[in-house]
């Protein structure tokens, strides 16, 4: 992991075409502006996060009842 500092009103560039600049510092809180090409997803890692164990609780929740429906079905 690159580590850097930058003060407000400060960017990184990334790759060719990606900005990422401190909009502003208050109280603890970062806020950055990100300036990409809008084929670039930019998802919070939290939201990742809960997406992903919201998909694995809904595996879970599957009963074989359910799995030898859907098999049926599938094969029609």
């Amino acid at each position: 992991m690159l580590v850097l500092a930058r003060k407000l009103d400060e960017s990184i560039v990334i790759g060719d075409n990606i900005i990422v600049k401190v909009i502003s510092v208050d109280k603890g809180i970062v806020k950055l502006g990100i300036d990409a090409p809008k084929d670039v997803s930019i998802v919070r890692s939290e939201l990742l996060e809960d997406v992903k164990d919201l998909n694995i609780a809904a595996s879970k929740e599957v009963g074989l009842e359910s799995l030898s429906l859907l098999s049926k079905i599938l094969k029609k």
